[in-house]
C-alpha cells in the first residue's frame, strides 16, 4: 500500500476494538469452542489424525518425521498435508499428549482471532476508525470462505498469517526497521509453510504492496534504497524458515501421485459467476445442507458445468452490512480513494483469478510462477473474502467519521435488484423450497443493516460502532453459523480420539500381532469418511489412508486412492489384483476391516477366501492367513520387471524365496536364514539376521530415498524391493541391520544426485 496516511482526528481505541472483536469472536465461535459441534470433513478425517500422531510421537520422545501408520509408511516431514509445519497445530501437539477434537477447534479459532487482530492493527496504523476495524475483523474471521470452508485448515491458517505479515511489513517499510523486517519475514514464512494456493496468492499480494509503495513514492529510487534493508531482513528470515520444507515438499511432490495440472484441469475448479450472488444471499444454493437441497453450480439441479467443486466452495457471504458498506464506497467513488485503492484493485484481481476459465484473465494468470501447481482457482475465494472484509471495514470507517456521503437509497435499490435476480434464478432452476427461506433471511438481514446505516447514523460514534459490530455478528451467526458444511456433532468423529472406546477398535487391537517377526497390517475400507486415517490416531498400520499426496509408485502398485470411505473406492490394479495376491501378502496385510464381506469389495475373491474372525459395532474383520511377516531373508533375487505396475507380478513368484529388486541384483545364496526385529520406532528399525550363506533381507515398509541402512555400523545401499518396500543384502553369519530415516542427509544426497545427472 502507499505510505500510511496522517491519523484521523478520532483516536484509535485499541482496547475497545480488541474487546469488542473478542466478544463477537467468542459469540460466533462458541458452538465449536464449547464442544457442542466440531469442524468436520477434512479437518477431522484428515488433519486430526496427523495431529494425534504428532502429539503421540513428541510425548513418547519419538520422531514425528515419518509415520508407519498409513500407506505402509509415509514422510510426514515432506508432506504439505501434515501438521509439522503448521505452527498452531504443532504447538498444540507439543502441549497435549492426547489432543481432543475440541482442542483442535480451539487452535483453528485462535488463529482466526489472530488474523482478525492483524486486521485491527492494520487499521490502527492507517489511522482508520476503530469501529471500522471491528467490522473488518469480524467479516474477515467469520465471512466468506474463512467460515464456509473452515475445514480446509491449511488454507485458513495461511489466510490468518497474511494480515499479520502485511501489518508487520508495512511497519518495517514505514520505519525502515531491520527488526520489523525480520518479524515480517517470519510471519510471511509461517504463511508460506501452508504450501497451498492461498499462501501463494497472499505472497503475491505482499510483494505487490512493496511494488505499489515504491511506485507511489515521490522519489521511487530513493524509496527502494531506503527500504532495502528491512526487505533483505524479511527475505533472509523467511528463507531460513521455508527453504527446507518447501524443497522437501517439492521433491516429495515429484515422486508423488500428483499429476501435472493443465489449464483446463485447473479451470474445472473455477468459481462460477452465479456464485457472486452469494454475496447477497448467503445460503442461496443450500450449501449449509442437507446435500439434497444443494442446487447451485455444480449440481444435478443446476445442470452440466464441467466444474468439480464441493457445495461450500463458492460462498462469499460476509454479511449484509459489509455488502451495503462496499456498495456505498462504490457509489460515492470512495472505493478508489488513494488510501484504499490497493485493496480495491487487489480484490478485483483476485476475483478474476477465482472465476478461472470464466474470464480471459486466467490465461494470463496461468503464466505466473506457481499457478500451475494448483487445481482450483476458486481457492482465491479465501483472499477475496479477506479483501472484501477490509474494504467493508474502510466503509465503516468512512461512515463513523461522517465522510461517506450517501443516503443509502441507491444501495438499497441495488441490493433489492440483486435479491430479485436471485429469486428469478430460483424460479428458473426449480430450486428446492428451502431457497425461498434463504432469500427471506437475506431480505431480513439487508433490512436490519439499512436500519443501522440510516437512522442509526444519529447515534454517537462509539455507540454506532458497537451497534455495527452487534448487527454484523448476529447476521453472521444466522447465515454463516454452524451447518452441515462446517459443524457436526463430536460423536461423528469420536472414533478418531485417542481414548475412543469403539468396540471395533478394541477388537482390531486384540487381533493384531506385533512380535519380533510380525507387525500385522490392516486395511480399513468402506467404513465411512471418518475412519480413513484412524490408524494414525490409534497407532495401527494401514495399507491405505486418506491423503491427496502419496507415493506414486505405491498408489500405482497397491491401488491407494485419495479416499477409501466407500467399498467401491478400493481400486485393484494389476500388481494388486486381489486380497489373495502376492502384494497383499508381501505387505503383511493380515486383516481386512469393512462393513461388507470382502468379496463385495474385491470382486475376484471367493466368498470364503478370507475367513471372518470377528465383528463389532457392525464392522467385520476378515483374516488373510497368507500374510507374510514384516521381515524375512530370501536366498535369491531378480530384476523387477519394467511392466510390474501394468502386468503384475511374475507367475509363480514366491516372495519368501525370490525378491524383485531394482538396480544391481545380488548373487544367489544358499537357502536358509532368519530375521527378527529388535527395535521398531517411527524412524529407527533394527533387525537381526542369521544366515549360513547371506541373502536379501526384506523389511516390508515403504521405500523412500531418505532412509539409510547400516550393517554392523557400515552403511549399505537400500534396494527398492517389489517396487515399493526396502531390502538390503546381508552377509553370512549374524548381523545387525539398522534402518534410519535421515531426512536432512537424505535430502542433501538426493539434491546432489540430481545435480550430477547429465
Amino acid at each position: 500500500m502507499p505510505p500510511m496516511p496522517v491519523p484521523d482526528p478520532v483516536p484509535f481505541r485499541l482496547v475497545p476494538a480488541l474487546g469488542l472483536f473478542a466478544l463477537g469472536w467468542f459469540a460466533l465461535a462458541a458452538p465449536w469452542l464449547l464442544g457442542t459441534v466440531t469442524i468436520p470433513w477434512d479437518a477431522k478425517a484428515h488433519w486430526y489424525p496427523h495431529l494425534v500422531f504428532a502429539a503421540r510421537a513428541l510425548h513418547a520422545a519419538a520422531s514425528p518425521t515419518w509415520t508407519p501408520n498409513i500407506f505402509a509408511g509415509s514422510p510426514e516431514i515432506a508432506d504439505p498435508q501434515s501438521v509439522l509445519f503448521s505452527a498452531p497445530l504443532l504447538a498444540l501437539a507439543a502441549l497435549m499428549p492426547k489432543p481432543g477434537l475440541t482442542a483442535m477447534d480451539w487452535a483453528v479459532f485462535v488463529m482466526l482471532f489472530a488474523g482478525g487482530t492483524g486486521v485491527i492493527l492494520m487499521f490502527r496504523d492507517r489511522g482508520w476508525h476503530w469501529g471500522g476495524s471491528v467490522v473488518a475483523a469480524l467479516a474477515f474471521a467469520f465471512g466468506a470462505a474463512a467460515a464456509w470452508r473452515i475445514q480446509h485448515l491449511s488454507q485458513v491458517f495461511s489466510l490468518c498469517w497474511w494480515p499479520i505479515a502485511w501489518w508487520l511489513l508495512a511497519r518495517a517499510l514505514a520505519r525502515r526497521s531491520f527488526l520489523w523486517g525480520i518479524a515480517a519475514g517470519l510471519a510471511a514464512a509461517l504463511m508460506v509453510l501452508g504450501r497451498d494456493q492461498v499462501a501463494m496468492l497472499c505472497a503475491y499480494l505482499l510483494a505487490a504492496t512493496v511494488v505499489v509503495r515504491w511506485a507511489a513514492a515521490e522519489r521511487p529510487l530513493a524509496e527502494v534504497r531506503a527500504t532495502l534493508a528491512p526487505l533483505v531482513a524479511a527475505a533472509a528470515a523467511g528463507a531460513l524458515v521455508v527453504a527446507l520444507p518447501v524443497l522437501m515438499s517439492a521433491l516429495w511432490g515429484a515422486e508423488s501421485n500428483r499429476v501435472v495440472i493443465d489449464e483446463i484441469g485447473a479451470g474445472r475448479g473455477s468459481l462460477h459467476p452465479a456464485h457472486l450472488l452469494t454475496w447477497v444471499v448467503g445460503n442461496l444454493y443450500g450449501a449449509a445442507g442437507p446435500l439434497a437441497e444443494h442446487w447451485g453450480p455444480p449440481s444435478p439441479t443446476w445442470g452440466e458445468t464441467g466444474l468439480f467443486l464441493a457445495r461450500n466452495m463458492g460462498n462469499l457471504y460476509a454479511g449484509a452490512l459489509p455488502l451495503l458498506l462496499v456498495l456505498g464506497l462504490v457509489r460515492t467513488g470512495a472505493v478508489l480513494d488513494r488510501e484504499i485503492r490497493f485493496v480495491t484493485i487487489a480484490l478485483a484481481v483476485m476475483l478474476l483469478y477465482a472465476l478461472g476459465w470464466y474470464t480471459p484473465a486466467f490465461r494470463l494468470f496461468w503464466h505466473l510462477p506457481g499457478v500451475d501447481l494448483f487445481r482450483r482457482p476458486a481457492d482465491a475465494a479465501f483472499v477475496v473474502g479477506a479483501l472484501f472484509a477490509i474494504l467493508a471495514g474502510y466503509g465503516a470507517h468512512r461512515l463513523l467519521t461522517a465522510s461517506l456521503p450517501t443516503g443509502w437509497r441507491v444501495e438499497a435499490l441495488v441490493a433489492a435488484a440483486l435479491v430479485t435476480a436471485a429469486s428469478a434464478l430460483v424460479v428458473a432452476k426449480g430450486a428446492p423450497q428451502a431457497a425461498w427461506t434463504n432469500l427471506a433471511v437475506a431480505v431480513g438481514s439487508i433490512a436490519a443493516a439499512l436500519l443501522v446505516l440510516g437512522p442509526g447514523r444519529r447515534l454517537p460514534g462509539h455507540a454506532l460502532a458497537v451497534v455495527l459490530a452487534a448487527v454484523l455478528a448476529a447476521d453472521l451467526r444466522v447465515t454463516n453459523g454452524p451447518s452441515e458444511s462446517t459443524a457436526l456433532p463430536l460423536a461423528s468423529y469420536a472414533v478418531l480420539e485417542p481414548g475412543s472406546q469403539d468396540p471395533a477398535l478394541a477388537l482390531i487391537r486384540s487381533l493384531t500381532v506385533r512380535d519380533p517377526t510380525r507387525r500385522d497390517r490392516i486395511e480399513l475400507i468402506g467404513l465411512g469418511y471418518e475412519w480413513q486415517n484412524a490408524a494414525m490416531s490409534h497407532d495401527l498400520e494401514d495399507v491405505l489412508g486418506f491423503n491427496p499426496v502419496r507415493s506414486a509408485a505405491y498408489a500405482n502398485l497397491v491401488g491407494a486412492e485419495d479416499i477409501a470411505a466407500l467399498p467401491g473406492q478400493r481400486r485393484f490394479p494389476p500388481a494388486f489384483p486381489s486380497y489373495r495376491g502376492e502384494l497383499a501378502d508381501i505387505l503383511g496385510l493380515r486383516y481386512v476391516v469393512s462393513r461388507v464381506p470382502p468379496n463385495e469389495v474385491d470382486r475376484r475373491l471367493a466368498p470364503d477366501a478370507l475367513p471372518l474372525v470377528g465383528e463389532a459395532g457392525g464392522i467385520r474383520i476378515y483374516e488373510n492367513t497368507r500374510a507374510l511377516p514384516r521381515v524375512w531373508v530370501a536366498p535369491t533375487a531378480m530384476a523387477t520387471p519394467p511392466d510390474l505396475a501394468t502386468a503384475g507380478f511374475p507367475s509363480g513368484l514366491d516372495p519368501r524365496q525370490t525378491v524383485l529388486v531394482e538396480g544391481q541384483v545380488p548373487s544367489p545364496r544358499q537357502p536358509g536364514g532368519t530375521a527378527r526385529i529388535l527395535t521398531y520406532r517411527n524412524t529407527d528399525v533394527v533387525v537381526e539376521t542369521t544366515t549360513a550363506d547371506g541373502g536379501v533381507l526384506v523389511l516390508a515398509d515403504a521405500w523412500h530415498p531418505w532412509w539409510s541402512a547400516r550393517i554392523d555400523g557400515r552403511e549399505v545401499p537400500i534396494l527398492r524391493a517389489f517396487g515399493l518396500v526396502r531390502a538390503v543384502e546381508v552377509p553370512a553369519g549374524t548381523s545387525t541391520v539398522t534402518f534410519t530415516f535421515e531426512p536432512l542427509t537424505g535430502l542433501a544426497r538426493q539434491v546432489s544426485e540430481r545435480f550430477r545427472r547429465p
